[in-house]
This record gives C-alpha cells, structure tokens and sequence, in this order.
C-alpha cells in the first residue's frame, strides 16, 4: 500500500520553511501532495495558478511530489488523493492551538483522515508569507527565505513600487 499525504496550504507565496517541511515529508511517505487553497478568507498577492507553478518550479527537484490546488473541505480532497495523512508545519506553540482545532474537526469529519505535525527547522521559525511578502514590499532581499522562482516573481510583482 502506498502511504499518500497531503500538504495543504495558501503558500502566497511558498517560503523555504514551506520547502522544508515538503523535502521531509517527501521522505517519510511515498507521495505528497502539495495542495494550494482556495482561501475565500484571504486576498492573496499571487493566483492559485501562479502559486501552483511556483510550487511546481520550486519542488522540481523532489521525485515524490504533485502539486495541485483545491477547493472546499480539506478532508473531501484527501479522500479523493486517496490519501490518508495531512501534514502540517508547526513554527511555534502559538501554531499548535490553530492546527489542533484544525486536526480534531477533520478527525471528527473523518476519522480515518490522521495528522501528522511537524516541526520546521529551526532556522525558519520566524518565517511566514506575510514576513516575504513585507520585507519583498520594500525591495529587501528575500533570496534566503524563498526559493528563486518566487524571489523572481515577488521582485516582478512589486517592480511597479519603485517607478
């Protein structure tokens, strides 16, 4: 039997903390699924099409790995990846009490459907796409936080800052 998980997330846009998490996962199951929300909750900076091909570009590397995009209940997708994990990345305990609520309802819509947390190396502790998208704002350097497609396309999205 093949262990399948999914990796759900915003990723606007992907960070190497995200990658982190993907390169171990991909270790630990036969497959991720790297699946991008369709959040109703946020304005993103970047489409689900541009994060799906700035996952793709960033994650080219990895044999294991698919990146898809998704809508509605996040356990409806993993049924239908035939998957049986979620993997989430904990920065901080302040992580911990949102992913828990997260974790106990999909357990309870699926009991079946198990999650699997784990902890970021320590070196991107700090780090979250709202950090990048700030700092790439002011056209800081963000080559250590992101891999260089999405550098590439933060620097093209906030070009039209310092005209």
């Amino acid at each position: 039997m093949t262990a399948i998980a999914v990796y759900p997330g915003s990723f606007d846009p992907v960070t190497n903390g995200h990658l982190d998490i993907i390169e171990r996962s991909a270790k630990v199951f036969d497959k991720v699924v790297v699946a991008v929300l369709h959040n109703r909750n946020k304005v993103p900076l970047f489409t689900v099409e541009e994060r799906v091909q700035m996952l793709k570009e960033s994650t080219s590397y990895i044999g294991n790995i698919e990146v898809d995009s998704f809508n509605g209940l996040l356990v409806d997708y993993v049924r239908e990846k035939g998957a049986a994990t979620i993997v989430r990345g904990l920065r901080a305990v302040s992580d911990f009490e949102y992913e828990l609520q997260a974790a106990s309802i999909n357990r309870k819509l699926d009991a079946d459907v198990e999650t699997f947390f784990m902890m970021t190396n320590n070196q991107y502790s700090y780090l979250s796409s709202s950090i990048v998208k700030e700092v790439a704002k002011y056209q800081a350097d963000v080559k250590e936080l992101v891999p260089l497609p999405v550098q590439k396309a933060l620097q093209e999205k906030y070009s039209h800052l310092t005209e």
